[in-house]
This record gives C-alpha cells, structure tokens and sequence, in this order.
C-alpha cells in the first residue's frame, strides 16, 4: 500500500479465479434452464438471474472494495447467498425429476471435481452442452460448491486485510497525515 496514494488501481476483476467460476456457472445456468423448463417457466428467470447475481456482485463488490470494504465484503457475501439459492435450484431440478445426485465419493463427482479445478471453462462448458440434464445439474453443484469455497477464502483475505490495513476513512487520514508530515 502507497501511503501516499488515497485510491488504488483497481485489480481486473476477470483475473479473479472466483469470478471466471461465476461466470462459467452462469453460462451452464443459462444453458440448462431453457433446456429443462418450459418457455414462461419463472424457473428460468430465477436461475438465471440468481447466477447472474453471483457473477455480477463479484464484479461490483472487487470495484468497491477502494472505497468501501466493507461494502464489497457485503457484496461478496450478496454472491455467495445467490449461489446457493441457485444450488437449492439445482438440487431441488434432481430431487424432483427422480435423479441421483452424484455422491461425494462417486467417481462422477470426483472427476467433476478436478474438472472444475483445472478445466478452462470453454471446455467445460463446450462438455454441459453435450449431456443430460441431470448430469449438468450434477456438474453445475460441484462447480457451484467449489465457487462457494473460493468466494469464502476471498472473504476470509479480506476480511485479514481489513482488520489489517483499517477502512477507507483511516486510509484517508493516513494519506493525510502523510502529506502534512512532506509539507
């Protein structure tokens, strides 16, 4: 942190690994839900736009952050309550069609998962395009669980530097007193 410099270049929120999993979630979403429900179906509406929050709140909670911490932790945490509406979405698309959901120790969960660790999302994507619905219900739980993971570590670093460095207005007067302490 530049003691002198009030507001900080803001880093590329596409350069956030939860983000490019938010967006990858969205455009699985946006993929399933008008293949599994009929036009005019809220369901599409809903899990379309609670993917679209996840995403979307990353982005503006990563750009408040400058200026506000704790509204981008709250943002962050607008993201994290989205997704797991949309994992209750997902879970209730199996349970009600009388589809198993993969179980953590199956191999279809666990090749899921390292999937979604490594995988570009072109091709994971390029992969839900070519399956069943209850598999890319399955696939999109897993991605969402890990996202769930990675937006809680992100909270859990900003959280660390909050308490570390203080909110903007002690940054303000910091800056402040370092430009009196030069004059």
């Amino acid at each position: 942190m530049n003691d002198n410099q009030l507001i900080e270049r803001q880093g590329d929120h596409k350069n956030l690994i939860c983000y490019r999993k938010a967006e990858l979630i969205y455009d699985i979403t946006y993929h399933f839900a008008h293949a599994a429900f009929c036009k005019g179906d809220r369901t599409i509406d809903q899990m379309v736009q609670a993917a679209r929050s996840g995403k979307q709140n990353i982005v503006e909670g990563n750009a408040d952050m400058n200026t506000s911490m704790e509204m981008g932790i709250k943002l962050l945490n607008v993201a994290k309550g989205s997704l797991k509406e949309l994992l209750s979405d997902y879970e209730d698309y199996l349970r009600v069609n009388q589809c198993r959901q993969w179980e953590e120790s199956s191999v279809e969960f666990e090749a899921m998962r390292k999937l979604g660790k490594s995988a570009d999302n072109a091709y994971i994507l390029s992969i839900a395009k070519t399956r069943s619905l209850n598999v890319v219900a399955n696939m999109a739980i897993i991605l969402i669980k890990q996202e769930d993971f990675l937006l809680h570590k992100l909270l859990e670093s900003v959280s660390s530097r909050f308490i570390k460095e203080g909110g903007f207005k002690e940054k303000m007067y910091r800056v402040r007193m370092a430009q009196r302490r030069e004059q």
